[in-house]
């Protein structure tokens, strides 16, 4: 049977969106361990190493990117649902979200093995680390079945309001690949050294341990909901029907990535250093990026329901307050990062200075522009709530493609800046699209979307009942 469990909607809203929100950065914060892992132990290999790593990161990033997008069908829908307490959709929604990103996944990860090659040579990558970064893109592609079907479990968790679940299940997985990626990498005993390829060797084994055990809550019915296997019997209608949401959503994830690795084929024209830098100020901003991700999806989780619940008036007060709680939230990070950006970046490269002091002029650009960050994406997740995942998209595909990109390349091409044009560019665009999401959000159009059939399951009930 489904577990009943209390909606998080009927809280006061400030402590459902504070309670819901922790899990969900702690989450996001240990998901982000596994590159910093894999960048701590490789840095001490060297700064080719942690080269090689960093320029296949925009790529994972990309992976990561379309399955985080897919799985806010997922979420959308189930919380959705849950907030109208069609409890039999909300398992249904489950299950054929995870057949739709199962499919998507191999097709995903088959094309990344074959074209990884041509993908380096796009990217910049020079005859020092290309072999190297061939075998860990490669292997991360293998890897992305596990990766997508996580993220699924977590956004379905996440839709019931349960998100504590994931958070015990990463923490242990990247305890686990602390210790993994050392053994993989310099070896011990009788386990050979795999140097750059270790590193996504202990992360494949931890993130597919991750699937199994989220897969196996899913069918224990222990915590909030309960997948049978009936449930996994293909509806087409529905699969495309989350594919549509998801689809828009991943191309928004996915166009933020590929900016990345539009900019950092242009960091690597600057050499070796320029690419190291990029790498370990780039895994400091994603802390800004997750911290931010984790409160906007407890925003969206909550706006879901609430529209579910068909509470429009709650729905706008969540918003707000969340777009308030995340500018303050991470315009405080920004300032710590400014201040302490030296630190930060001397951890990932401990005995190379030219790289401390470039990566800490790129922290301290983009530090302050934090706060931005958390408001684009507040706003984008109440679209994506209400099942409007084309309007983020088109935030994020104009903003970088019309915007930043043709901004970074002519200030890094066209004038003294050089380098730093690229820099400059990105806290420019986290302005920019933050106050075109606003505008977007006043105008109110998310308020009147209805995507979950609310009076076609209600009558399908009533017929069940009926015939009972």
């Amino acid at each position: 049977m489904f577990t009943k469990t209390k909606s998080i909607i009927q809280k006061p809203i400030f402590k459902s969106l504070i309670s819901l929100s922790i899990p969900i950065i702690l989450a996001n914060l240990f998901q982000v361990m596994y590159q910093m892992t894999d960048s701590f132990w490789l840095g001490r290999l060297g700064s080719a190493a942690l080269a090689s790593v960093s320029i296949c990161s925009p790529v994972i990033f990309l992976t990561v990117a379309l399955g985080i997008g897919f799985a806010i069908a997922g979420s959308t829908l189930v919380a959705q649902y849950f907030g109208a307490k069609d409890h039999h959709m909300v398992s249904h929604s489950a299950a054929q979200t995870l057949l739709m990103i199962t499919f998507t996944s191999l097709i995903f990860s088959t094309l990344g093995f074959i074209f990884a090659p041509k993908i380096l040579y796009f990217m910049g990558a020079n005859s020092e680390i290309f072999p190297s970064a061939l075998g860990f893109l490669r292997v991360s592609f293998l890897a992305i079945i596990f990766n997508f079907s996580f993220f699924m479990f977590q956004s379905i968790m996440r839709g019931i309001g349960r998100p504590q679940i994931p958070v015990i299940i990463v923490i242990g997985t990247v305890l686990l690949n602390f210790f993994l990626d050392p053994l993989f990498i310099f070896g011990w005993k009788s386990v050979p050294a795999f140097g750059v390829l270790g590193a996504v060797m202990a992360t494949i084994i931890t993130q597919g341990i991750a699937a199994i055990i989220g897969l196996s809550i899913l069918l224990g019915g222990k915590y909030g909901i309960h997948l049978k296997i009936k449930d996994f019997i293909p509806d087409f209608k529905f699969i495309k029907k989350s594919f549509l949401i998801g689809l828009p959503a991943s191309i928004e994830q996915s166009s933020r990535n590929l900016a990345m690795a539009f900019m950092i084929s242009l960091v690597a024209g600057f050499g070796t250093t320029a690419v190291a830098s990029y790498g370990a100020g780039s895994n400091i901003i994603q802390v800004a990026i997750f911290i931010g991700m984790g409160l906007a999806v407890a925003n969206g989780t909550l706006v879901g329901q609430n529209i579910g619940a068909n509470q429009i008036e709650e729905a706008i007060k969540v918003s707000k307050l969340s777009a308030v709680i995340s500018f303050v939230i991470l315009s405080f990070l920004g300032i710590v990062v400014f201040i302490f950006s030296n630190n930060l970046v001397s951890f990932f490269i401990p005995n190379d200075t030219s790289v401390i002091q470039s990566g800490s002029i790129f922290i301290k650009i983009v530090a302050l522009s934090f706060g931005f960050i958390g408001l684009h994406m507040s706003f984008s997740n109440v679209f994506s709530a209400a099942g409007l995942t084309r309007i983020p998209m088109f935030l994020t595909v104009s903003s970088q493609w019309l915007f930043q990109i043709p901004l970074s390349f002519i200030l890094s091409k066209y004038t003294a800046l050089g380098l730093y044009g690229v820099w400059i560019s990105i806290p420019f665009t986290n302005v920019f699209v933050s106050s075109i999401a606003f505008i977007l959000y006043s105008r109110g159009s998310w308020k009147n979307s209805d995507i979950i059939d609310r009076n076609k399951y209600q009558n399908l009930a009533s017929e069940k009942v009926l015939s009972k």
